[in-house]
């Protein structure tokens, strides 16, 4: 069984399937130069190119790709130059005529294409990815509770998601790059 969603995995747990996961947060490698599980963050700041458009972070192509839908040029040009993605996620916040209903049908595509883009063009976070397995990839922010967990990494209820207070959606979208990356060998 793929585990695509929340749901997918919960029903497998609830059949005693049994699966290692891999919590992460933050967008800091623990050091210089080196690959570790900070690659999975939306703020890891690693440039891709999409449509001849250069993306500093996935934050920031979610952001843009937000605009877009919306059509609010005017916020996207500045997200487009915007240098940090904690600057481009405010701007997303600004984004006129936005309507929560049209961005959940198209938030979890936009993710998944930012995150296909990032590791796709940089073989040294594809290869960190792909070795990964067939891990869950767990976004274990206590303050997320739609692109992670809702729950921090030291959670007793990490290893269990009946009791996730979030989704992880970004944790899934992952996986889905993961699976199409292997398809795609």
């Amino acid at each position: 069984m793929m585990i695509q969603n929340l749901s997918d995995l919960q029903q497998a747990h609830q059949q005693g399937k049994k699966f290692k996961y891999l919590p992460f947060w933050g967008h800091t490698p623990k050091s210089d130069n080196q690959i570790d599980k900070a690659v999975f963050s939306q703020w890891f700041p690693r440039d891709f190119v999409v449509d001849n458009i250069i993306y500093p972070t996935a934050e920031h192509f979610m952001m843009a790709k937000k605009a877009e839908l919306f059509d609010d040029n005017v916020i996207l040009a500045q997200i487009l130059a915007s240098k940090h993605p904690k600057q481009a996620k405010d701007l997303g916040r600004q984004i006129a005529h936005f309507d929560e209903q049209i961005w959940y049908q198209h938030r979890e595509d936009i993710v998944f294409q930012a995150n296909w883009a990032k590791f796709s063009q940089h073989e040294d976070l594809k290869a960190f990815l792909l070795n990964t397995g067939e891990r869950i990839l767990v976004e274990a922010s206590p303050v997320d509770k739609i692109w992670g967990i809702g729950l921090a990494q030291d959670s007793a209820f990490l290893e269990n998601p009946l009791k996730w207070q979030g989704l992880n959606l970004l944790g899934f979208a992952l996986m889905k790059v993961r699976q199409q990356l292997l398809l795609s060998h």
